[in-house]
């Protein structure tokens, strides 16, 4: 089980940093056990593990406390029982009919305690996202990151009225976006930590991380490396979505953009938790299907109201208002995510200037008659290339005012792919309104 293997991984960190040699159980027991399950409240979950099972009376009579008797339970179900999910964290269940009996193999291989012992200490590792996913990320900087989370979750559990516990997986989101907006000096300092609450059948809950908030905190440890995560789910029914690359290098071109587009407003652009807590049009399963995390999936969610109609699925041709500071910070959101997208700054100064000269040809507009403005909204309403060539001539046949911007802009739409264009026509209306709501 990949559990097992980043359980093993980290453990080996631990070790050469502490200087010490524990084997998993070792760490598990020593240390693990204590700061997990010793008391009432419990860090972690694992369904139908002794810790999710009341321990017998007598047990716990024996054993001195409930929590030592669940764990006397695991220690003798880990050397008896045969290897299944409420032991071997990420395994299938005893019942190879049951929801949960995913990762079968007829492969004969021996699976030891310290293969099962490794499995919960992985799984600590594992980092929630919204949509009930988690990932497992084979990263030294991660595994020590989260480690040094431990210990404030029991503290924040112990200090915080009638939280819900066994949430380690949903804070470890949660530490991981806080560390990456700390210096790397004091990364794992816990001044100015703020934990979001939701209210869960009478409980305050910590609120998961959106999937997209997480993947720009990655990009902030490893802003140019492909990641790796592996994302899956353990429930009822346990579901894979496998191992999905992460191309951090691309994500992190929206704050590289941000800084030279709006280079002269720094007292009113975007923010970098602006950026980072922007709604996605896509899930993380959804993302994860496109094989590979990057700009693409990052699109904002209501991006696509502004698209032409029929340039895009789902796309409603709106006009873009800019009526108060959250619009114009949605704008310039979307001029970073598009302008990140067509990977070429060029093309935002085109589509300004395109969106100027469409303002000129509608004041050659006669009194009382609108066949400029009519021409120009056919043009930012073209769902694909050929219908934006065709209105352009047309426009051109009637004025010669602008016909250098728009000749210009022919050449360079005829040179993108055809996937970009109706991202550039998006760019193009929005740079139109903008100016608009200038004059």
């Amino acid at each position: 089980m990949y559990t097992s293997y980043i359980g093993k991984k980290f453990l080996k960190l631990y070790n050469e940093r502490e200087g010490k040699n524990l084997t998993a159980e070792e760490f598990f027991n020593d240390y693990f056990f204590e700061l997990f399950f010793r008391d009432g409240s419990h860090l972690m979950h694992v369904g139908n593990s002794p810790f999710f099972q009341k321990p017998k009376k007598e047990d716990v009579e024996k054993f001195g406390s409930p929590s030592l008797a669940q764990l006397h339970n695991l220690q003798t179900a880990i050397k008896e029982d045969v290897p299944n999910m409420s032991i071997y964290v990420g395994s299938a269940a005893k019942d190879l009919q049951g929801t949960t009996s995913g990762q079968v193999t007829s492969i004969d291989f021996q699976t030891d305690a310290e293969e099962m012992y490794a499995s919960w200490i992985g799984e600590a590792l594992a980092i929630g996202v919204s949509g009930g996913y988690v990932m497992l990320i084979d990263e030294e900087e991660i595994f020590w990151t989260l480690f040094k989370g431990w210990e404030v979750y029991r503290e924040y559990l112990d200090q915080t009225p009638n939280i819900k516990d066994k949430q380690i997986e949903t804070w470890n989101g949660n530490w991981l976006y806080h560390c990456s907006t700390n210096p790397e000096e004091d990364r794992y300092s816990e001044d100015n930590l703020n934990i979001e609450h939701s209210e869960v059948q009478g409980k305050t809950s910590i609120s998961t991380q959106p999937w997209s908030q997480i993947i720009f905190a990655l990009s902030k440890y490893f802003p140019k490396k492909l990641l790796t995560v592996y994302a899956y789910n353990l429930s009822q029914t346990n579901t894979t979505l496998g191992f999905i690359n992460i191309l951090l290098p691309s994500i992190r071109k929206m704050y590289e953009l941000r800084d030279a587009i709006f280079l002269n407003e720094k007292e009113t652009v975007l923010s970098d938790k602006e950026i980072e807590t922007l709604s996605t049009f896509y899930n993380f399963r959804s993302a994860c299907q496109f094989g590979t995390i990057g700009l693409r999936t990052l699109e904002p969610a209501k991006l696509r109201e502004y698209m032409p109609r029929g340039s895009m699925l789902y796309a409603q041709g709106k006009e873009f208002k800019f009526s108060d500071e959250e619009s114009y910070h949605n704008y310039q959101l979307y001029k970073i995510w598009i302008t990140a997208m067509l990977n070429k700054t060029e093309l935002l100064n085109l589509a300004s200037r395109v969106g100027s000269a469409l303002i000129e040809l509608e004041k050659s507009d006669e009194r009382g008659k609108k066949v400029f403005s009519t021409l120009s909204q056919e043009i930012r309403d073209s769902k694909n290339l050929r219908a934006f060539i065709e209105n352009l001539s047309t426009v051109m046949e009637h004025s010669t005012k602008v016909a250098d911007v728009f000749k210009n802009v022919v050449e360079e739409t005829l040179k993108m792919p055809s996937d970009n264009f109706p991202l550039f026509i998006t760019l193009i209306r929005f740079e139109y309104n903008y100016q608009k709501a200038k004059n």
